[in-house]
């Protein structure tokens, strides 16, 4: 039952400060019945002073929200804060998201009151719920890239050369990329009915647009082998097709590859700005097959009027192509690795069974690197049994 209130003076005096407030205020008294509210409440609720005043608070809010307002009251009260969000309810059923703000007060005549402060957050309440939802929409979309990336991994592993045997040619490899996908493959391509083609390439940058390069370059490699295209020819083609074609000073690459006639025992080798691949036979220190050509995409003449060699082979040889990611790592003093650290450490690992060079190679290389890997690594092996 409402029980009218008569206004205290002191109350009188300062409601017209209290009605130029931009927050809604609302006074009560210990048994929770209001006894004032000032025009910014009434703005916020759409009720007149007349709809609450001498009206207990709980009338307006069920029994589960008014709980709630006593159990964060009490809780703010605690620890020693005196705000806390939640509704207001209005006049037409809705629900206002407000901060409220309680402070307990004593008034002249003795009486213990409590002042509510209510700032209106719907606006804030609307921008969060905008935030929420496009957090929920980045999450989804990244969500959906997450698979994507997990799909383009999968088939730049299947590119992956395996180990393999092609007359008288053992092959070993091995990819490992920084990200999730990368920017360097290997391409082991046996040709009937004695030809095996090898590559290794390492296109710039990592990521999505590194990994897109590298998978068409490997398509292109791939197509101009299986044609019989001279490697002279491949090299020039892939220079002019990264010029012309993808069009961009982001993106070049290196590249060595090598054809492997196994019953002539001979091979033909081009390195295009690539480090060099390494020759490794019993009792000699490996022989560096350095490129004769520079990095392709980047000038029109990079590729050199004389870019292949031609090298008898023996058994027991071992020719090695690798990426840079093995080349350029540090150690904890900051000393490069470098071409001929990797030199004495290929000179080492052949000394074991073809099958365990390629993992020593590896383990080697980590060993010597301070931290994680920072670039992609390709690895290709090859023994001439």
């Amino acid at each position: 039952m409402d029980i009218d209130v008569e206004e205290p003076q002191w109350l009188s005096q300062t409601e017209g400060i209290l009605d130029t407030l931009n927050e809604g205020v609302i006074i009560i008294d210990d048994s929770h019945r209001i006894l004032f509210v000032n025009s910014g409440f009434v703005e916020m609720t759409g009720m007149t002073r007349e709809d609450v005043i001498g009206r207990v608070v709980s009338q307006f809010y069920s029994a589960k929200e008014w709980e709630f307002v006593l159990e964060q009251a009490g809780i703010a009260s605690r620890f020693g804060r005196n705000r806390f969000g939640f509704v207001l309810p209005r006049k037409d059923g809705g629900r206002l998201p407000v901060l409220i703000g309680v402070r307990a007060w004593e008034d002249p005549d003795g009486q213990r009151l409590r002042i509510a402060t209510l700032t209106d957050v719907s606006e804030l309440k609307r921008a969060d719920d905008g935030l929420r939802e496009a957090n929920h929409r980045l999450q989804k979309h990244l969500k959906e890239i997450e698979e994507d990336l997990v799909l383009a991994a999968r088939v730049q592993r299947s590119l992956t050369p395996q180990s393999m045997v092609w007359g008288n040619v053992r092959v070993e490899a091995s990819y490992h990329p920084v990200c999730t996908i990368g920017g360097d493959f290997g391409l082991v391509m046996p040709l009937e009915p004695d030809q095996i083609n090898l590559a290794v390439c390492d296109v710039s940058g990592h990521g999505i647009g590194s990994a897109l390069v590298a998978s068409r370059i490997h398509g292109e490699i791939t197509w101009h082998l299986q044609n019989g295209v001279a490697l002279p020819d491949i090299l020039r083609y892939l220079n002019r097709f990264a010029i012309e074609d993808l069009g961009s000073s982001d993106f070049f690459f290196t590249l060595a590859v090598a054809q492997i006639d196994h019953r002539a025992r001979r091979m033909i080798f081009a390195g295009a700005g690539h480090p060099p691949a390494m020759l490794t036979r019993p009792g000699q220190p490996p022989l560096l097959l350095e490129s004769r050509s520079t990095i392709l995409g980047s000038l029109r003449n990079a590729v050199n009027t004389e870019p292949t060699l031609e090298v008898e082979l023996r058994p027991k040889d071992r020719i090695i192509l690798y990426t840079d990611g093995l080349t350029d790592v540090f150690n904890q003093r900051g000393e490069m690795l470098g071409v001929e650290g990797l030199q004495a450490t290929i000179d080492e690992a052949s000394y074991l069974p073809f099958s365990e060079m390629k993992q020593a190679i590896v383990d080697r290389v980590a060993a010597w690197r301070e931290g994680p890997a920072t670039d992609d690594t390709s690895l290709v092996l090859i023994e001439v049994v």
